[in-house]
């Protein structure tokens, strides 16, 4: 029992994923002042120890570690006297085993970029597949089912009358008087052959539809059935083939039924005419004769129709709106293409300061505030311990200036502090706002303002009045 307990805990640790010693040195150590593919403050850290033992110093990388002034002052390495001009300030000492640079090491030699976000994406944490609107999907699909119900029926009500009309004695009977009847048994051939095509296009198993988990439907809102933008598109084919095989049939019952009962002229003629006049103002056949130009031209004559109202209505619409257009642009001095964006892009820009404003992160060194309250400090110690204790140890320097004196490179208001802190200095300083974001940068800067003196490093600076 113990020995499967064991295999069952190595199995699972195995699932796990493994945290590198090497990078939790790195981060803990030196990502302050080193980057690793990049130099920084300090020379990038890629490649290192390569350099130092292909010059034979391997072992003196170690010394360079643990005390970079001393291995310099000694002139006994060819290396540190290389790199010793590479910042203005100094390598703190750094409290190291042998193995623990190793470990470093090897991480940073093994060390691979992370990929880049995926192109187009204003949120690489966000991702960028387009989900359907299941709630919109089956609501189309229930509609678009009903539809193909209808149109169903419809087939099967026209065809099962057209059928009945067929075997009528009234239709034999014509069919006996007309000269093309083996025709219209080929009509009816044709009739059946399109009725059960027309049932072929409605498959059983074409959807990919996918029903979703009670329990799930319930906790996400998501209704019960997922409904693909694919299988959309498929029912709007099947509706559009079913809908033009009741038009098919529609008219083949027409033909039948006008083979025995004649079409009744007068009513034809009014219909059309309705149409003809509004849409093309056409003059009959029968009148044509009423407007015949005059002019001819090897027998053939030109007809003086008017021009079709559509067409007319149509060009009215483009004058009335070329004079919209004049009065609106050139008399009004409405907004042009360029006005538009301008407007769209400012009102843009204060929709996304009204959100930095409610998310309190539109601090910079326009507006950054003395933070007193002991919340704040607390923050901001925290994050000076991360960040800036590697140069400045507890405020009272080391690589870096004794933050606790009245002397200061840049002066000692929270707007300079602020500021430095965000972009860094030209001296070695390097920039915190890749890892900090602004709250917290004002953060750490009123907690540099409110520390209390600490003998350490010699002043640096000007003299400022303490605030």
């Amino acid at each position: 029992m113990k020995k499967n307990l064991i295999t069952l805990l190595c199995g699972l640790l195995a699932g796990l994923p493994v945290f590198s010693q090497g990078e939790a040195l790195f981060k803990a150590k030196c990502n302050t002042c080193h980057a690793i593919d990049k130099n920084s403050t300090g020379p990038m850290l890629k490649g290192v120890k390569a350099k130092w033992n292909d010059a034979g110093e391997g072992a003196m990388l170690y010394e360079w570690v643990k005390d970079s002034k001393k291995l310099i002052l000694s002139g006994k390495s060819k290396m540190a006297l290389a790199i010793q001009d590479f910042s203005k300030t100094d390598m703190a000492p750094q409290q190291a085993t042998p193995e623990e640079v190793d470990q470093i090491l090897d991480y940073v030699d093994s060390y691979t970029p992370p990929p880049p976000p995926p192109t187009g994406t204003e949120n690489p944490g966000l991702s960028t597949e387009l989900l359907p609107d299941y709630h919109s999907n089956i609501t189309i699909f229930y509609a678009l089912i009903g539809l193909i119900i209808v149109l169903l029926i419809a087939i099967i009500l026209m065809s099962n009358s057209i059928l009945t009309f067929v075997k009528s004695d009234l239709f034999k009977e014509k069919l006996k008087q007309d000269e093309n009847k083996k025709d219209s048994g080929g009509l009816t051939n044709l009739l059946i052959i399109t009725v059960a095509l027309g049932t072929l296009f409605i498959p059983n198993d074409v959807l990919a539809l996918s029903t979703t988990d009670p329990v799930d439907s319930a906790q996400s809102g998501m209704p019960w059935l997922k409904v693909e933008n694919v299988d959309i598109y498929i029912l709007i084919c099947i509706n559009i083939v079913l809908l033009l095989v009741v038009m098919y049939l529609r008219n083949l019952f027409n033909s039948f039924y006008y083979m025995i009962y004649q079409r009744k002229e007068k009513v034809v003629k009014q219909k059309q005419g309705k149409v003809s006049k509004i849409l093309v103002d056409a003059v009959p056949i029968e009148e044509e004769a009423s407007i015949l130009m005059d002019h001819e031209y090897d027998g053939i004559r030109e007809l003086d129709n008017n021009l079709p109202p559509w067409w007319v209505w149509g060009f009215y619409l483009t004058i009335l709106f070329s004079i919209g257009y004049i009065l609106y642009y050139h008399v009004f001095n409405g907004p042009s293409q360029l006005t538009e964006y301008q407007n769209s892009m400012a009102q843009a820009q204060k929709e996304i300061d009204a959100y930095l404003k409610e998310a309190a992160m539109n601090v910079d060194e326009s507006n950054v505030t003395l933070l007193t309250d002991p919340e704040a400090l607390g923050k901001g110690k925290s994050l000076f311990e991360t960040n800036c204790a590697t140069c400045h140890k507890d405020g009272s320097g080391d690589i870096g200036p004794n933050l606790t004196d009245n002397y200061w490179l840049y002066g000692n208001d929270i707007k300079t502090v602020f500021g430095t802190i965000k972009n860094g200095t030209s001296n070695g300083m390097p920039e915190h706002a890749s890892k900090l974001n602004p709250i917290q940068l004002q953060d750490v800067a009123s907690y540099v303002l409110s520390l209390k003196y600490i003998p350490g490093k010699e002043p640096e600076g000007t003299e400022y009045p303490k605030k």
